[in-house]
């Protein structure tokens, strides 16, 4: 029998997903991690980029010092910090070594976002009257509504496969069912405990897709403008909803 044969198995194998250890109770503490994780960056990071994006200033250097921190190893940063007496406090080390790595591709992506949505727009809508947090809010954040996206996605998808790094200083998440295959020198465990990792990436990175197709404000107001243009042509054409040409 292959190897991914005898990790499907384990997969649906009911004892394995039963009790404290099972991957039932690993994969709610990998969603806990992610969830926490990746919230807490995203609380951090997305307001210093939006204000800096729309002010124009700063932005840069703030998006060279987060990205200098990807220099630096997301093991070593979750080692040192477990040695630290942050490491008492349970999967908390994990959490702000998490943040630390989902930081970057929030911050970057969201600055990028805001500074490039479209100058003339942005200019026209002042020259319109509007105040800086109407143009915030109204203008430049749904222009860079795709790029901040992009990078939550980034950030997510980053995230979850790096929680599983956890399971190497005894914390929580699927991590832990990869390491327990090596200590007991069963592959299919440690096959299992990866297809685990990889599906769950894959599913938070299609719920994001698919939160950012809903949530884009420029399609829903394409969208609803296309309605009310079928609308008002159906009514012309004697109201049975088809689109009707109207000679200029």
């Amino acid at each position: 029998m292959g190897v991914l044969a005898e990790a499907w198995n384990w997969l649906t194998t009911e004892a394995h997903w039963a009790g404290g250890a099972g991957a039932g109770r690993r994969l709610t503490e990998h969603l806990w991690l992610t969830a926490v994780s990746l919230g807490l960056a995203c609380a951090v990071a997305l307001p210093v980029a939006l204000y800096l994006g729309h002010r124009g200033r700063g932005g840069a250097l703030a998006v060279n010092i987060s990205n200098a921190g990807r220099a630096v190893p997301t093991f070593a940063v979750l080692v040192l910090l477990t040695l630290t007496p942050l490491g008492r406090h349970g999967d908390l080390p994990t959490v702000i070594a998490l943040v630390l790595f989902a930081v970057p591709p929030l911050l970057t992506n969201a600055y990028v976002g805001m500074r490039e949505a479209d100058r003339d727009v942005v200019e026209a809508a002042r020259g319109m009257g509007m105040s800086g947090g109407q143009v915030f809010a109204r203008v430049e954040l749904p222009l860079a509504f795709a790029l901040i996206m992009t990078g939550v996605r980034s950030a997510a998808i980053q995230v979850v496969a790096t929680a599983t790094l956890a399971g190497l200083v005894g914390g929580g998440g699927l991590g832990r069912i990869i390491t327990a295959g090596f200590n007991t020198y069963s592959t299919p465990q440690v096959v299992a405990g990866a297809l685990l990792v990889a599906a769950l990436a894959l599913a938070v990175e299609a719920l994001f897709a698919l939160a950012q197709w809903l949530l884009d404000p420029i399609r829903r107001k394409d969208s609803a403008a296309r309605g009310g243009a079928g609308g008002r042509s159906g009514a012309r054409g004697g109201g049975t909803g088809l689109r009707t040409r109207v000679a200029p």
